[in-house]
């Protein structure tokens, strides 16, 4: 069971070759995590999360519960959240409940898909506001 092999020796993957090559993480159905969630990869997330959830692409499952606010640039919705959502591209599939605002470039809502929120949409091609400069009279 333990052993002093050093890491990549055996049958194992080499760590170093692991985490490189990790393109999606997953949050199991028996996974709780409390806090915030951040990751530069895709998550498929079945657990529960009680913090906010940060990531390239997400992937809900129908019994995930997610507590907090999400952020993602690609984002497919099946459970429940509770909490805003900011996401480009979001598809909200049927059995999807939503209990916050809701903030999207291009949306896919599907029949049956609940959201208790505000949707608003982002306009991708509008200039961002800048900071306004203060003039003092010497100027």
């Amino acid at each position: 069971m333990f052993s002093k092999s050093r890491p990549g020796s055996g049958s194992g993957l080499p760590m170093a070759s692991a985490a490189k090559g990790a393109t999606f993480s997953v949050i199991g159905a028996d996974v709780v995590i409390n806090g915030d969630l951040h990751a530069t990869v895709d998550l498929h997330i079945d657990g529960r999360i009680q913090g906010d959830v940060t990531c390239a692409s997400l992937v809900q499952g129908e019994g995930s519960h997610i507590v907090g606010a999400v952020s993602a640039d690609q984002a497919r919705l099946a459970g429940l959240i509770e909490g805003s959502l900011n996401v480009k591209t979001l598809t909200i599939e049927a059995s999807a409940r939503i209990a916050g605002d809701v903030s999207y470039e291009s949306l896919s809502m599907a029949v049956g898909a609940q959201v208790d929120g505000r949707l608003a949409h982002i306009d991708a091609t509008a200039a961002v506001p800048q900071p306004l400069k203060l003039v003092t009279a010497s100027e």
